[in-house]
């Protein structure tokens, strides 16, 4: 029977110190692949803890692809490949196009309320910095952004995402779309990139409009295939590995190291890795980022506070690789930073004085709520017989398999009259054959409550009355 101390937890909980202690065990290899772990209720007793905290430890684990259930025989220890740390480098520490009309329900969008927005904190450290920093506001910021809000970002990933890094591997720009310009200028033309598919459309776009060939690579169940991903001779790989759009999946740990693998292969590969919502798991710990278990300095980070702050607030960031960092000032150093100075010392703040984890766990419960919410009424519909609801514990986007006769144009077009709108999973495909039909994408970030239960019974009028004709 493993047993564990709980002696000293730090500030762990219980399931998370019980979590690492299992994880570290399947990664020094004192637990192997097929290794079956206690019953809950076994392994609870015997560490006299809860069987709750043992469940949840379990949770996290089956949700970074450590262990794995099989139905009435128990938990077992999966297969993880991990890339031997031969060079281990020393690191500073710290859409859809619809025709506009009116809706009362939009499920498609994924924009943020106004009533969330903190504005009454925000407009206090307006003042602060309007105050305390009128010297340096007009001075002109680093390339990278201004050192403050470097600093008050690899202090919040070191807290928060496990992630040691350096301020001067920071930079700032405003969205990650002028990122993703940067990024293509550093690297040239001439190298291809791999984005996931299905996936968000406007990545290969940017990529496309830029002149560089992009290769869509299909996925299965956890995530991007490495050996079509090989095959298709890319250099750089753009994925989404700890929640996927639009499916929700998140990349297990033994496929998150063959894809580093994939990386390691060649100097000039490297991976892009957009963790836009990670800070909205709604179950368990947040999934650690893949920069976070990087040895070869093969990923750049990149995230955005236009999902956890406000989207019409465009300040984005990357972290570079040490070499990469070189690379990037020598070629790029004499671009300006994009956001302005009054902009990054007000987020510096809001950061570093705490207002950013306050809103981050409020944010979190609110739209925990919304999601209860709306799969209730879900439950309450005459959909509740036709559907099968999968990934909703992490993002602000959830899928709803439906059993319908209808195509999913036909499912769109119709709810689209009734004022709902939705877009379906086959649209986020570049290959239509491998498209799988008939599954509903939902973004319920600003879904007004109000209308969840109108939105649903629409849904369910559409898929009733279609299929009572067919039958």
């Amino acid at each position: 029977m493993l047993t564990y101390s709980f002696v000293d937890l730090g500030s762990d909980s219980l399931y998370e110190h019980l979590y690492k202690c299992i994880k570290n065990d399947i990664m020094s290899g004192n637990l192997k692949a097929g290794d079956r772990l206690p019953s809950k209720r076994t392994f609870a007793k015997n560490l006299d803890i809860s069987t709750i905290t043992v469940e949840n430890a379990y949770a996290q684990l089956m949700a970074e692809g450590y262990i794995f259930s099989v139905p009435k025989k128990g938990y077992f220890v999966s297969q993880v490949k991990s890339l031997s740390e031969k060079k281990i480098k020393d690191k500073k520490k710290p859409e859809l196009s619809v025709k506009e009309t009116e809706c009362f329900a939009d499920f498609v969008s994924n924009q943020t309320k106004s009533m969330n927005f903190p504005f009454s904190i925000w407009a206090k450290l307006t003042r602060e910095v309007l105050s305390g920093e009128s010297e340096t506001l007009l001075l002109p910021p680093p390339s990278g952004g201004i050192m403050e809000l470097r600093k008050a970002i690899a202090d919040h990933l070191y807290q928060f995402r496990g992630m040691d890094v350096s301020p001067d591997q920071i930079i700032i720009g405003a969205g990650t779309e002028y990122l993703y310009g940067l990024l293509i200028q550093l690297f040239g033309t001439k190298v291809s990139y791999a984005v996931e598919d299905p996936g968000y459309k406007k990545i290969g776009q940017i990529y496309e409009s830029h002149g560089v060939k992009v290769c869509h690579i299909p996925m299965d169940a956890s995530g991007v295939l490495p050996d079509v991903l090989e095959e298709s001779k890319a250099d750089i790989l753009h994925l989404s590995p700890s929640h996927h759009y639009p499916t929700g999946i998140v990349t297990p740990i033994s496929r998150r190291y063959e894809l580093l693998g994939w990386a390691s292969k060649s100097e000039g590969r490297y991976i892009i890795e957009d963790d836009y919502d990670s800070e909205f798991r709604l179950l368990g710990r947040p999934i650690p980022a893949l920069q976070s278990i990087d040895v070869m300095d093969k990923v750049i980070y990149m995230n955005t506070f236009s999902k956890s702050l406000s989207s019409t607030i465009r300040i984005s960031y990357m972290i570079l690789p040490l070499k990469l960092l070189k690379k990037f000032y020598e070629r790029l150093g004499f671009y300006s930073c994009t956001v302005s100075n009054f902009e990054q010392y007000t987020l510096a703040r809001f950061i570093s004085e705490g207002y950013f984890e306050k809103h981050i766990n409020r944010m979190r419960n609110y739209y925990r709520n919304q999601r209860d919410q709306l799969l209730e009424c879900v439950k309450k519909s005459a959909l509740a017989p036709h559907i099968h609801i999968k990934e909703e514990n992490s993002g602000l986007h959830f899928l709803m398999e439906i059993d319908t006769y209808l195509t999913d144009e036909e499912l769109e077009r119709k709810a689209w009259t009734q004022g709902v709108k939705i877009s379906c999973l086959s649209r986020y495909y570049q290959n239509p054959e491998q498209a799988v039909k008939h599954a509903v994408v939902l973004n319920y970030s600003g879904i007004d409550v109000d209308n969840m239960q109108r939105a649903m019974e629409v849904l369910g009028r559409c898929v009733d009355s279609k299929d009572k004709q067919e039958n």
